[in-house]
């Protein structure tokens, strides 16, 4: 038999070497899996969920697209996660350009550089890129631990009966891992890397407009990986048929230290800024109430300005911010609230007032000054007057707000303020205006009695509540659930809180432990001390706490340079927007209230059945412990079925 030989032309043969070449020198991809959630589920950077077979699918994600709805004048959140399972993924962009609707509407995605991301005119989408801190002891300061039950789930270790817990601080299966918290908006980190047995999560804002024509709006996220074709994951975004108001149905009070944010973007901790970069230091300021402002959270601080000029007056930067002129287009502001003002004004915030030993007179003289400035150009403003802070001095908390009751003038409205127990300021002092407590444990009716009788006693009273600790309500630690903040709003609806007063958000300067200056980027420990390393507990301290106190992340860092994004403002914690989608959920709430009051009130009860003092005591001669665990789902899932629950009483009323 004859064999033939195939001859290839020299051409041909050098076109196939070539093609093989360029084979074996094409990048091998790195990113394994990619999938969405809504963010209240955190994944740790270690995850590879997707990649390992397990099930990603939930509301938000049917494992091939993102579907969310929004109300008209909200911001819906998604959090999309890129894992690298065996190999390194390198040169990864993620885009989202544009959302496209009914009769060609649109929602941008304005391209901004710099210190444009503090833009947000046409600029309903935004996107971060998530950096993570890693959790290396359990936040005290977020909850107690002689009840397993207490200790967010995925750090509990195995516990008996009532949450009697046994094993090491290794038995804890998060144990060690990096948590997501700093959102960093994507436009400075263009492209980025993803180390293989990792994971890297972008997380994406969209407001919805007023204005915004209701329907779908759909569009494309692009995932581009060097030397692959862009990967394409379809969203849809369904915009319901009605608003959320401007004004946040519950009313929040986050304090920022202007000393602490100075010294970190200007280097110096003069209060104004005067080292020569004092209009940067005012802008960067302002950029802090504008970030709050699209948070729909109420920021307050010292006045330092004012108070060292002696004025019974706010500072003049603070004009803008009271009078809404600040979150206006004309100042680069758009979302939430615009030109609504700030809300709340705190006088001589943590007890930094200077007529304190000017007697009767002297109150009343400085008072009477404060409020004929407010109604002459804030009328709207609570302005609180700030006595003390955490002091079981009750005669002088009782003297003080007594002067203020008793004022003829203008200086009577100028309401009371101290963080002290409800019970003791119902028996202790009768004339303050505001009882501001934080809680872990309480007895249910010494709380709820003292609840109603400071309520009950003058008209404009009020109670508000600070900090925030498990079981009571969700905490503020990094390693807590993704709902916790988001149940913080859902408790002060159901329990009537006036507002919530979170203690600090730029604690940068841990010197309540003595450590000194944190590299907030570095370590998830922001208070108290890592003084030693515990079994079962980690490295741990009476106070230790992960994130206490920092919930914005500074934009540029003088002092640890080598992490400074060199932004003048802030960037956003994660826990700043679960926060905000709770106080949305509110607003939902209020919405749906004035429609099927007994519907609504269902939900709030079957979502948070036992919130702050309604969980009591186990001893009741000891009012400092009590076994329970936690009464709120911790699945997102059911937290967005709520809230689509809700979206269909608001818009039932339309129909």
């Amino acid at each position: 038999m004859l064999r033939r030989t195939m001859r290839i032309h020299p051409l041909v043969s050098l076109s196939l070497f070539l093609v093989s070449i360029s084979a074996m020198a094409a990048p091998q991809q790195g990113i394994s899996a990619i999938w969405a959630n809504d963010g209240g589920d955190k994944v740790t950077q270690d995850e590879l969920r997707a990649s390992r077979g397990l099930d990603v699918k939930n509301r938000l994600w049917d494992g091939q697209s993102i579907r969310l709805f929004a109300a008209k004048n909200e911001v819906v959140s998604f959090n999309l996660v890129l894992e690298a399972a065996g190999l390194p993924a390198f040169g990864v962009q993620v885009k989202l350009d544009q959302l496209t609707g009914p009769g060609g509407a649109k929602l941008h995605s304005a391209a901004r550089s710099g210190n444009g991301v503090f833009n947000w005119v046409g600029r309903e989408i935004e996107l971060f890129y998530v950096r993570y801190l890693r959790i290396e002891g359990l936040s005290l300061m977020g909850y107690d631990v002689y009840d397993e039950r207490h200790v967010p789930k995925r750090l509990q270790r195995t516990f008996t009966g009532a949450g009697f817990g046994t094993g090491t601080w290794e038995d804890r299966p998060d144990h060690d891992k990096n948590y997501p918290d700093i959102a960093v908006p994507l436009e400075q980190v263009r492209t980025f890397g993803i180390n293989a047995e990792e994971n890297q999560s972008v997380w994406a804002d969209i407001y919805v407009p007023r204005t915004a024509a209701p329907g779908i709006y759909q569009g494309n996220v692009q995932v581009l990986e060097a030397g692959h074709q862009p990967r394409l994951v379809p969203v849809e975004l369904s915009v319901r048929n009605f608003a959320l108001p401007d004004d946040p149905s519950v009313k929040t009070m986050l304090f920022y230290s202007a000393e602490n944010v100075d010294r970190r973007y200007v280097g110096t901790a003069t209060p104004l800024g005067w080292n020569g970069e004092a209009a940067k230091a005012t802008r960067v300021r302002n950029r802090h109430f504008q970030l709050a402002h699209r948070h729909k959270i109420s920021l307050i601080d010292s006045n330092a300005g004012a108070a060292d000029a002696g004025a019974d007056q706010p500072s003049p930067e603070w004009i803008a911010r009271l009078n809404g002129t600040l979150f206006t287009k004309a100042q680069e502001y758009a979302g939430p609230g615009e030109a609504v003002g700030n809300g709340v004004f705190s006088v001589g915030s943590y007890g930094q007032w200077g007529w304190q030993g000017e007697g009767e007179a002297g109150m009343r003289k400085h008072s009477d000054a404060w409020m004929q400035w407010f109604a002459q150009n804030s009328p709207s403003t609570e302005a609180l007057l700030y006595l003390i802070d955490e002091s079981d001095n009750c005669p002088q908390i009782e003297q003080w707000s007594q002067w203020l009751r008793n004022n003829p003038g203008p200086g009577k409205s100028l309401l009371s303020f101290a963080t002290i127990p409800l019970p003791t300021a119902a028996t202790c002092a009768p004339s303050l205006a505001i009882a501001t407590s934080r809680m872990t444990t309480g007895d249910v009716q010494l709380w709820g009695n003292a609840f109603n009788t400071i309520k009950s006693r003058a008209a404009g009273n009020k109670v508000f509540m600070y900090n925030a600790s498990r079981p009571a309500s969700g905490s503020v630690a990094i390693e807590d659930d993704g709902v916790a903040m988001r149940e913080v709003a859902w408790g002060q609806v159901k329990k009537h809180i006036d507002r919530w007063f979170i203690w600090e958000s730029t604690y940068y300067n841990n010197d309540q432990g003595r450590q000194g200056q944190t590299n907030v980027f570095r370590t998830a420990q922001t208070f108290g001390k890592a003084s030693h390393v515990s079994e079962s507990l980690g490295n741990t301290d009476g106070n230790y706490g992960n994130g206490e106190g920092v919930l914005f992340y500074p934009g540029t860092d003088r002092i640890f340079s080598q992490d400074s994004y060199e932004l003048e403002g802030p960037i956003a914690s994660l826990r700043l927007k679960h926060w905000r989608r709770g106080i949305q959920d509110a607003d939902y709430l209020a919405l749906a209230r004035k429609i099927d009051a007994r519907r609504t009130d269902a939900i709030i009860q079957r979502m948070v059945p036992k919130v702050l003092w309604e969980n009591g005591l186990t001893d009741l001669s000891d009012p400092t412990w009590v076994r329970t665990d936690i009464s709120w789902p911790t699945k997102p899932d059911v937290w967005e079925a709520a809230r689509a629950e809700l979206a269909d009483i608001i818009e039932s009323a339309s129909l």
